[in-house]
């Protein structure tokens, strides 16, 4: 079998969260996701209209910073002609700040909007190839709760990163603004001690560098901890989310075994874990709020004070003075972007983590496993289906003989078209695997698989997967609705004993909590009448029916006699109406005997 890094990575993740990657490797991997994106045009033409906005405002804002050295100026010289004609011009430059806003507001919430419909249709789609989802949910914790990676962590990283981006481009800009307007402000701030004077090139701009810098150097010390917090508050939360769906969706079955108290005790553990995290957390964010809080509440007297020697010694007016303040807050706040934003920094950081190790896990998996060794798979040229020492391994990345696995005790079958046959074994043998083998989703064993050329296999599995939606759709998954006609549905319910539900086929509904579960089950066979495949793989779908239903599914069985049916279980009802060959499984380890099913003449049912 092919080897290669990805196959053992994917096999190797199954007892790790996620991978160990760098913050440049997971941008390259979300970059390319974005380029190759149906929505990379969208965003790319409203990016340079956005930039030209946000300059467009940076333009403004400068302007309403000249604004304010003739305003405070008229305000000290009791200029009230003066005072009235800088209202009117605070007005013109209020408005255009105030539509370049909306504007803004409108390209932010679009961007945010096509980011989130790229990331989520992409994952979805990487999540959604042939077999992946199902491998990843056997493939250990990485693969535990993907609704929450689609969903929120999807939502939360394309609407992060759209702020943190528009964000750090908005600072940009004003920061190269200001920084002009703050150092040809500095030349006029002469210092004078006794007899000497003296002036610093740029002295606010140094000033207000200095001051952010000092508040990034302590916010990065004092939150390093949040991103690997976040992190853990995701996976928590997520946790809980899938425990309470879970109880939900069987509450019935925990009624009935009077199991709310336990079901309660486990909910109320992830409850605690989630707890336990935001504690941390909320104490991590007590403590970096003292830096973001002080050094805010700072700023509203630091660039008086840093401009106060200049201004008191004659060298600015208070119209100047209170123009340096405006600069300095401008240029502080640019600079001091990041650790204003170092808490949604470390969200965005572990959202981005979570989301790149599920799409890594993805699509490291390929479309197999890429093994060592495993099961050979080959398309037979006749129309038959071969079994050549074939043997299970129950576990991934294990010894078949360590794990719990199984071989087929005859060493080499061939099933031919239109032959009958059941599969059966022992006990501690999971026959469920022998099912996947056959569907080529778990290659994990050794031996060799010939699959019909035809490729016309249908799997029946134990429980029937009902998706949403109407009846029509339902019976027709997973090809369109409108696949088969009228006529041919009404029939196949009729024949799969569901002819009460002819008159609702149009009806859209939670069909998977209104049918029960032999209900749901002849939704499967009806299907089978609809499709009529050559092969049909059933796993166990007959165990644990209703009598009544039973007899009604033998019956569409019985109606088939040109498909090639293999079941893979204990029927009785199977045996006693179709008289399958029989094959046997047995455990790798210990090896019993298998037992024989006979059919003697005037006797109960069969011993299988």
């Amino acid at each position: 079998m092919r080897d290669d890094v990805k196959g053992r990575q994917s096999i190797q993740a199954q007892d790790r969260v996620g991978y160990e990657l760098s913050l440049i490797y997971r941008l390259k991997v979300m970059f390319a996701a974005f380029w190759s994106s149906r929505v990379r045009t969208k965003v790319l033409l409203i990016g340079p209209a956005l930039i030209g906005v946000i300059l467009l405002t940076a333009y403004a804002t400068v302007l309403l910073n000249q604004w304010n050295a003739p305003f405070y100026d008229a305000i000290a010289r009791r200029d009230l002609p003066g005072f009235f004609h800088q209202l009117k011009i605070f007005a013109l430059i209020a408005g255009l700040l105030l539509l370049l806003n909306v504007i803004q507001a409108w390209f932010n919430q679009m961007t945010a909007l096509y980011m989130r419909e790229g990331l989520t249709r992409d994952l979805v789609d990487q999540w959604l190839q042939r077999k992946r989802a199902l491998r990843l949910s056997a493939s250990g914790l990485i693969g535990i709760n993907p609704d929450q990676r689609l969903h929120e962590d999807a939502r939360n990283l394309a609407e992060s990163t759209t702020s943190l981006m528009i964000g750090l481009v908005q600072s940009t800009i004003l920061l190269v603004s200001f920084i002009g307007v703050l150092w040809e402000l500095s030349s006029g701030f002469v210092f004078h001690f006794g007899t000497h004077s003296f002036s610093i090139p740029g002295y606010m701009v140094w000033a207000a560098v200095f001051y952010a810098a000092s508040a990034s150097v302590l916010s990065q010390l004092v939150g390093r901890k949040l991103v690997r917090l976040n992190a853990d508050r995701f996976s928590k939360e997520a946790e809980l989310r899938f425990a309470l769906m879970h109880a939900n969706e069987n509450m019935p079955a925990i009624t009935v075994a009077r199991g709310e108290e336990n079901e309660r005790l486990r909910i109320n553990g992830d409850i605690s874990g989630v707890l336990a995290v935001l504690r941390r957390l909320a104490m991590a964010n007590v403590n970096l709020t003292w830096v973001s809080a002080g050094y805010g509440w700072l700023v509203v007297v630091i660039p008086i004070i840093v401009a106060a020697p200049a201004y008191f010694s004659g060298g600015l007016t208070f119209g100047q003075l209170m123009m340096s303040v405006g600069a300095f807050n401008q240029v502080n706040t640019a600079l001091r972007w990041y650790v204003s934003n170092f808490g949604p920094i470390a969200e965005w950081r572990a959202t981005l983590m979570r989301v790149t190790d599920f799409r890594q896990a993805l699509t490291s998996m390929g479309d197999d496993h890429n093994l060592k060794e495993g099961i050979d798979y080959e398309k037979e040229a006749s129309d038959t289906l071969t079994l050549d020492r074939v043997q299970i391994a129950a576990k991934i990345g294990e010894e078949i003989d360590q794990c719990g696995g199984f071989r087929v005790h005859e060493t080499s079958v061939t099933i031919k078209a239109g032959e009958k046959v059941m599969i059966n074994g022992d006990h501690s043998v999971n026959r469920r695997l022998l099912f996947l083998a056959l569907s080529e989703i778990w290659p994990f064993g050794s031996g060799k698989i010939g699959l019909p050329s035809s490729g016309e296999m249908i799997f029946v599995p134990q429980s029937a997967y009902i998706p949403g939606g109407t009846l029509r759709e339902v019976l027709a998954f997973p090809e369109p609705a409108g696949t088969y006609n009228n006529a041919d549905v009404e029939a196949a319910l009729g024949t799969a004993g569901l002819q009460h539900l002819i008159a609702r086929l149009d009806t859209q509904a939670r069909w998977d909590k209104l049918l029960d579960s032999d209900e749901q089950k002849a939704i499967g066979f009806a299907r089978l009448l609809l499709v009529r495949p050559r092969w049909i793989v059933f796993d166990e779908v007959l165990e644990g029916m209703e009598p009544a239903w039973l007899v009604t599914m033998i019956k569409v069985l019985e109606s088939m006699p040109e498909s090639t049916m293999i079941y893979i279980g204990r029927s009785e009802a199977y045996v006693e109406a179709l008289q399958p060959r029989i094959l046997h499984l047995e455990p790798l380890l210990g090896r019993p005997e298998p037992v024989v099913v006979t059919k003697v003449p005037n006797s109960p049912a069969p011993a299988i």
